[in-house]
């Protein structure tokens, strides 16, 4: 697991050289409803990247128990089954050209 400051500043280069590329862009559409969107996006980045100060020393990336569902490993009620299809079979009473 690398070091969230190196991390963080890692992406804040990367961001600082899409802004520049954006800003290049710029010159070579002008001002079009794309270049607008991609500023934005790129601004709305920084600030997101900005918003999240430092990380949780205790975070550890992974499932949350609460999140997860246990299925059990008993044999379903056969009659769940009733008047069901199989997949590429078809209902059982019809049969194929």
């Amino acid at each position: 697991m690398g070091d969230g400051n190196s991390t963080v500043a890692a992406v804040q280069r990367a961001l600082e050289v899409l802004h520049t590329t954006v800003g290049k862009l710029s010159q070579e559409y002008g001002d079009t409803l794309g270049i607008r969107r991609l500023v934005s996006d790129v601004a709305r980045l920084s600030d997101d990247l900005a918003e999240l100060g430092p990380p949780d020393p205790h975070h550890r990336p992974g499932p949350v128990p609460e999140e997860l569902e246990e299925i059990p490993d008993v044999e379903y009620d056969a009659s769940m089954w009733t008047d069901a299809e199989h997949e590429g079979f078809g209902a059982p009473d019809r049969r194929a050209p």
